[in-house]
């Protein structure tokens, strides 16, 4: 596929699938997923239906207002005597509110998180080291044979974006995406303009 191909995205059937994204898009998919992966990954490994599970929630829930808020939210209605009980381990939930604690638990473990966007940003920077980003070329299935290139997996480490590339997530804003993309892929051999679109970017955090 030429180079004015890959500018003309879909000239030659590379939009004929979903898979196939500008970058920006991706990019914004990847840190979406990367945050996820740390709301889980640094939450209670024991479930909540385990003692120590239950326990754990219970600290954490009943540390502050806004746990008591999340708890709210969540659908559970027990008195703050019945909330306190929980917590000593004196009296167990039914099964319909430990899975409300838990519900309640992974709420607010995202709220905080989601507000504290400060450590993902420093999380992604890694003292200075960067973040691995995977980039997996277009899926070339439905364009022409003609027009197909040998195009690989690439893999940078970007280092000085993500301050920036965060901010533009959660505000939505895909024009700066769009720039701190063309940033990434610049730093590519002259191929760079075939990673403009993509089937898939991770990140390596």
């Amino acid at each position: 596929m030429s180079t004015d191909g890959w500018r003309q995205f879909g000239l030659y059937g590379a939009d004929d699938t979903p898979d196939n994204v500008h970058g920006k898009n991706a990019l914004g998919r990847a840190l979406e997923d990367a945050l996820e992966r740390r709301i889980i990954e640094g939450g209670i490994k024991s479930p909540a239906t385990t003692r120590r599970g239950l326990a754990a929630r219970m600290r954490y829930l009943t540390n502050s207002p806004v746990g008591y808020a999340a708890m709210t939210a969540a659908g559970i209605t027990a008195a703050r005597k019945t909330i306190g009980r929980w917590k000593k381990g004196t009296q167990r939930p039914n099964p319909a509110n430990l899975e409300k604690l838990d519900t309640a638990y992974w709420a607010l473990r995202a709220h905080k998180v989601l507000n504290n966007l400060g450590a993902f940003k420093q999380h992604l920077y890694n003292h200075g080291a960067g973040t691995v980003v995977e980039i997996h070329p277009v899926n070339q299935a439905p364009v022409l044979p003609s027009r197909r290139r040998d195009l690989q997996m690439r893999t940078l480490t970007v280092r000085y974006v993500w301050d920036s590339a965060v901010d533009a997530m959660k505000e939505g804003d895909v024009d700066a995406l769009k720039d701190i993309w063309d940033d990434i892929i610049a730093e590519m051999d002259s191929d760079w303009g075939a990673y403009t679109y993509v089937s898939h970017i991770g990140l390596g955090a």
